[in-house]
C-alpha cells in the first residue's frame, strides 16, 4: 500500500525541518556532568477528551504532523461523525461517506442519500483501509475541503470490532 510506505518513510521529507514546536531540541550539556547514553526523545502528546484515548502510535511513535489531533495543534469541538472510508488517494487525507435516509412527504415513504466529508488522517492511524468505519471530529478548517479529523477506527473492512 502506498500510503504505508509514505508514512513509514523518514519524518524529514518536506524542504522545511519538521518539529514539534512545544519541544525545545538544543539542549545545551551541563559542564562537567555525564552524557546519559539512552536520552529518549521527548515527544508532546495530548488527550482529545471527548472518551477517547490517545493511539499508542502517537504516544511511542517518532512521525511529525502539525495537523494530528493527538500530537499537532489542533483541537477537536463541534460535531462527531461516523462513517466508512471510501478513498485514501490524498496525503494524510481521506474521503468518509455518510449514509442516511430522507422522508418524502408526498410518498410517505423515504430514499437513501449520502454525503462524503475529507478528513485528515493522523500518521497514528496507520492501518486505516478502505472499508472500515471511523470517527471523526470536527476541528477548525484545516484546508480549502478538510473540517474533521479522525479520531477513532470503530471497525475494520473485515468486520471485525476494533477496542
Amino acid at each position: 500500500n502506498e500510503y504505508k510506505s509514505y508514512l513509514r518513510m523518514s519524518e524529514q521529507t518536506e524542504r522545511a525541518f519538521q518539529k514539534q514546536p512545544a519541544i525545545f531540541q538544543n539542549k545545551k550539556r551541563q559542564i562537567g556532568a555525564k552524557v546519559a547514553k539512552s536520552t529518549k526523545e521527548s515527544r508532546w502528546t495530548k488527550n482529545v477528551g471527548l472518551g477517547i484515548k490517545t493511539p499508542r502510535e502517537a504516544i511511542e511513535g517518532t512521525y511529525i504532523d502539525k495537523k494530528c489531533p493527538f500530537t499537532g495543534n489542533v483541537s477537536i469541538r463541534g460535531k462527531l461523525l461516523r462513517g466508512t472510508v471510501k478513498s485514501l488517494k490524498m496525503k494524510r487525507t481521506c474521503t468518509i461517506r455518510r449514509d442516511y435516509l430522507h422522508y418524502i412527504k408526498k410518498y410517505n415513504r423515504f430514499e437513501k442519500r449520502h454525503k462524503n466529508i475529507s478528513a485528515h488522517v493522523s500518521p497514528a492511524f496507520i492501518d486505516i483501509k478502505q472499508g472500515d468505519t471511523v470517527l471523526v471530529g470536527q476541528c477548525r478548517p484545516l484546508s480549502k475541503t478538510v473540517r474533521f479529523n479522525v479520531l477513532k477506527i470503530i471497525a475494520t473492512a473485515g468486520g471485525d470490532k476494533k477496542q
